[in-house]
């Protein structure tokens, strides 16, 4: 059961995950694990984020034997045409991923590992995020403004981009922020 005294293990640094662990009312800690965060070629699109989380999770599992615990990670990825947007390396390739979304819709894919000492639940969210035609001059201003270097997309839809830039989304807002709670919350034994 999660309550204070024995709370979820969030295996993610991530601040928005921790916002919606907040809004939720669920007690976490933070243990993290860095993994290679390495794409298998053969997974289908929607397999490679429940890949990764599942790493994440096997990862500070291992390292702090919390086999009595209830373990969360997760992974985000954005997906347009067939490939796979992570973080942007640096300003240009921020930049070039914006211009690449402006005008279009892309999915927002979330894979969830969830492990509770009876049982482990792996899957994954989808939610279709269209963005406006953006211009130059809002995608630099954006970038030079918010760094969105650590979201995958080059973008957090909480932040100005999301008011300004996205007209539509199709699917649960959380997820694209980083975390489909509404899917997590029932298998979750919450004190509340």
């Amino acid at each position: 059961m999660i309550d204070v005294n024995n709370p979820l293990v969030l295996a993610s640094k991530s601040p928005r995950r921790k916002q919606i662990c907040e809004l939720s009312d669920i007690p976490y800690e933070v243990f993290v694990i860095e993994t290679e965060e390495t794409v298998n070629p053969q997974l289908n699109v929607e397999d490679v984020p429940v890949s990764i989380a599942t790493e994440k999770m096997n990862a500070v599992k291992a390292q702090f034997s919390l086999e009595d615990r209830t373990i969360l990670a997760a992974d985000t990825v954005v997906e347009l045409d067939g490939k796979i947007i992570g973080k942007p390396k640096d300003r240009n390739e921020a930049i070039e991923t914006l211009r690449f979304l402006s005008g279009r819709t892309h999915r927002v894919i979330t894979g969830i590992a969830l492990y509770t000492p009876e049982q482990t639940h792996l899957f994954s969210e989808t939610t279709y995020v269209s963005f406006s035609r953006l211009s130059d001059e809002q995608i630099t201003y954006y970038v030079d403004k918010y760094a969105p270097y650590d979201k995958a997309g080059a973008y957090a839809i909480q932040e100005w981009i999301g008011a300004v830039g996205i007209h539509e989304i199709k699917g649960d807002y959380y997820n694209v922020m980083g975390l489909p709670i509404q899917k997590i919350i029932p298998l979750l034994s919450l004190s509340m």
